[in-house]
């Protein structure tokens, strides 16, 4: 049983707990209860000759995913009582950031319509509502109809998530993928669209995409295996029991996983299985999904590729010859035949590859600044960019449902640009203006300012920072700042825009992004260069990125709240141990911080693919030796610790509940100051946290509440 000092109902009363109760009854103002103490249970591993002692391993319930270990679930409710006693004198706080974030959305709003085939699609928000409602109407001309009501499918429980849509072909039939958990197990679901009646066909527990043949008539789908993972496509043909539905392809290698697509003419099905590093991708008609899988080109290690097809010639985006990608052209007899089209460069990152009936379109980055080609087929070497109209932006396709399209849908945003939908006519060469994101409350653009710094890491690499705040905010080293990371995956933090991120902005604080190694904001090698052995350099930058901002007068040490998300996480461990003085407030979303223990559990969901991001800490005693020496869990000494809000889900199969337990439990035993640290967990939710747009925003108000309050911004 783990041993609480907390006045809760969920452990039973001592001495000491009356004690408190007595006092609060004396005292106007109750003194926060005593933290939650995590018995210390002996558990030692021995690997490569080294004993790891983890006398916290107990807070892994041994029947995950199943979490009904009661000790276990006393602690975690433990926390979250805590966490709500510590948050309580600050509710006045929460709600009025809460309010203004809410009022900076507009309640009542709907997407741009697209169309598609013979329909027009959109999504519509209602006034108060949580969740969308999805609609369509003919083109030709008729009547509206909802086909999906989010608002109804969740009404009544703690967690909704919808994954995919996908209307068959003929448009007579929808597919559709809903998690209530957030276990990412998702139960397929089918509907008539000409009756809008369900169908009896029912898929539990897929982890996939959702593609129609080409005749309208089946579905193909990847079931979860036993541990959390995608390593198959089956073919469910409607009306036909499950237990009929064929496999039409599993994958061997337990680090691979596999996804599903089509190609943007819809004759070909594609099958892409891989992990961080490798790809490989089949092709089968989708009009004989049951035909002999088309093997593109057989897998090599460290080579990555995606395939698309049009009038028989095949377009693969790969990084063989080069690290920033090259487009190159293949027959369909002659799959694995690749003639280069566009050749990789230093200078141009190329991100995406998207084809069209009359030209194809280049998405990549140069100098971290995103870039959009249009290229015809007749003249693939004469680049048509869009022009966009900032100089520091993220802008990318939107929605192209259509493999004939006149005009391209585009998304734009920037640190001070609300999110835009354009229309680029591409025979024009004009952007179209459809929707700018409306903030109910007001914003004026001219009143804020952003920059792109670079600052300077310990090895002389320039470190990217993005920043905006608002105009008038001094640089004297007095304005508190927000400093966000993500840095892995070869994954960027777009400087985009946030209606979330001004209620501290409007308060005085700088925010700003880092984009260190081990997210691809200046290439591919950015990337390479934050991943296994080269981890470090992700941490680095982030210290230094900070250490800079200070020197440069942006903010001063103990005035920077800092936040990263699962690896973004792992990131705000590391740094948490090296450069605490640096922090005035931590929060740590979902953290994978438990490194050692993570990596060598082949049976958790992500483990086996996250090796060549990591390493094998199994096989291989120098990756081992080094993750051991900078994983967050295993290097927490008897040291003050600035504060923390640490977050976590309990049906997360990303970054299992107990890696952020784990290291809350280890750290309030081990520091030597008594800053506020709290564990927040979410009873039904997983790595995203709360669904539904109201519940995750106050989340995101209560994080923002322990930020202002711990830098003294607002009491």
């Amino acid at each position: 049983m783990f041993l609480a000092v907390i006045a809760t109902p969920l452990v039973a009363s001592t001495p000491l707990l009356a004690q408190q109760k007595d006092a609060a009854l004396t005292s106007p103002t109750p003194a926060l209860p005593a933290a939650p103490v995590a018995e210390k249970r002996p558990h030692e591993t021995v690997l490569h000759g080294k004993t790891l002692s983890d006398p916290y391993h107990w807070l892994k319930d041994e029947s995950y995913p199943v979490i009904d270990d009661q000790d276990v679930l006393d602690y975690v409710k433990a926390e979250n009582a805590y966490f709500d006693a510590a948050m309580k004198p600050h509710a006045a706080l929460v709600e009025t950031l809460f309010q203004e974030m809410k009022g900076r959305i507009k309640e009542a709003d709907s997407s741009v319509p697209q169309k598609d085939g013979d329909w027009i699609y959109w999504v519509e928000y209602e006034e108060g509502a949580e969740y969308k409602k999805w609609y369509r109407k003919p083109v030709a001309g008729g009547e509206t109809a909802l086909i999906l009501d989010e608002v109804a499918m969740a009404k009544d429980k703690e967690y909704f998530r919808l994954s995919d849509v996908a209307v068959s072909p003929n448009g007579k039939l929808m597919a559709y993928a809903v998690d209530d958990n957030g276990s990412e197990r998702f139960e397929v679901r089918f509907t008539d669209l000409t009756t809008g009646k369900a169908l009896p066909d029912v898929i539990p527990g897929t982890l996939s995409s959702l593609v129609w043949t080409l005749n309208s008539d089946a579905l193909l789908y990847g079931l979860a295996n036993e541990n959390w993972r995608t390593d198959n496509v089956r073919l469910h043909k409607l009306g036909t029991p499950l237990s009929e539905d064929k496999l039409l392809y599993k994958e061997a290698d337990i680090g691979f996983g596999v996804g599903i697509g089509k190609t943007a003419a819809d004759n070909y099905i594609v099958i892409a299985t891989g992990d961080n590093e490798t790809s490989e991708v089949y092709l089968l008609p989708a009009d004989n999904p049951e035909a002999k899988p088309l093997l593109v080109s057989a897998r090599k290690k460290g080579r990555e590729y995606s395939v698309d097809e049009r009038e028989g010639t095949l377009y693969i985006h790969t990084n063989d010859e080069h690290a920033n990608f090259r487009v190159a052209t293949a027959s369909l007899a002659k799959p694995g035949e690749w003639k280069t089209l566009i050749p990789g460069s230093d200078a141009t990152y190329i991100t995406g590859l998207a084809i069209f009936r009359d030209y194809f379109v280049v998405e990549a980055r140069e100098q971290g600044v995103d870039q959009v080609d249009i290229r015809r087929y007749d003249a693939p070497l004469t680049p048509g960019r869009i022009q966009f109209p900032e100089t520091t932006y993220v802008a990318g396709l939107g929605d192209n449902p259509e493999y004939h399209q006149d005009k391209l849908r585009l998304d734009y945003e920037s640190m001070v640009t609300p999110d835009t939908v354009f229309d680029f006519d591409v025979a024009g060469k004009k952007l179209e203006t459809l929707k700018v994101q409306e903030i109910p409350s007001g914003y004026t653009k001219d009143e804020y300012v952003t920059e792109l710094v670079n600052m300077p890491a310990r090895d002389g690499t320039p470190v990217p920072v993005s920043l905006v705040y608002k105009k008038g905010t001094p640089r004297d080293g007095s304005a508190p700042m927000h400093l966000y990371v993500y840095g892995s995956y070869g994954y960027r933090v777009p400087p985009g825009f946030s209606t979330t991120r001004l209620s501290l902005v409007d308060r005085g604080m700088i925010y700003a992004i880092a984009h260190v190694r081990g997210g691809d904001d200046l290439g591919r090698a950015w990337y390479l260069a934050g991943k296994t052995t080269a981890r470090k350099n992700t941490f680095n930058d982030f210290i230094d990125a900070a250490k800079g901002l200070i020197a440069a007068k942006y903010t001063s040490a103990g005035k920077i709240s800092i936040e990263g998300r699962s690896a973004g996480g792992q990131v705000m461990g590391v740094v948490y141990n090296e450069a605490p003085e640096l922090w005035g407030a931590v929060l740590a979303g979902v953290p994978f911080v438990d490194v050692i223990n993570t990596m060598v559990d082949e049976t958790l969901p992500l483990t086996p693919g996250e090796w060549p991001e990591w390493g094998n800490p199994i096989t291989d005693k120098a990756a081992f030796d080094f993750m051991l020496s900078y994983s967050p869990y295993d290097n927490v000494t008897a040291k003050a610790y600035p504060p923390m809000l640490v977050s976590a889900g309990l049906n997360d199969p990303r970054v299992t509940y107990w890696e952020p337990a784990k290291w809350v439990a280890k750290l309030r035993a081990t520091r030597t100051n008594d800053a506020q640290l709290l564990l927040r967990t979410n009873m039904g939710a997983g790595h995203a946290g709360k669904s539904g747009r109201w519940g995750a925003l106050r989340e995101d108000a209560e994080e923002f509440a322990f930020v202002l309050t711990q830098l003294g911004v607002e009491k």
